[in-house]
């Protein structure tokens, strides 16, 4: 297992989604640590569903590691906020950084509009 403060940005992790009782994939954007709460995981959610319209899919090439076993859709505007090692259970993967940047891309199109 990963320690928590070794995650870093682009790396996905099986983590607690905040939406449901089921963990799921989440791609790492961000890893900023606060003196009085340590480190803050800022991830966006993953989906094998394809019915989400703006979802960015992930392709083999995207991957830095081995590729996730489903057919995966980065989901930019579901962002969640992990802050407990208890909030990961696993290390999956990573992606490249040209991807990484599509997804923040996207993300702060969200955000800014």
């Amino acid at each position: 297992m990963t320690a928590f403060d070794d995650l870093e940005r682009g790396d996905i992790i099986w983590g607690t989604d905040p939406l449901s009782e089921k963990g799921r994939p989440m791609l790492i954007l961000g890893t900023p640590q606060f003196a009085t709460h340590g480190v803050q995981l800022i991830t966006v959610l993953i989906s094998s569903k394809t019915y989400h319209e703006e979802s960015l899919t992930l392709h083999d090439d995207d991957y830095a590691g081995e590729p996730l076993g489903n057919r995966s859709h980065v989901l930019p505007w579901s962002l969640a906020t992990l802050n407990s090692s208890a909030d990961v259970e696993y290390h999956l993967t990573s992606l490249v950084d040209e991807r990484i940047a599509d997804v923040e891309t996207q993300t702060v199109g969200y955000i800014s509009s």
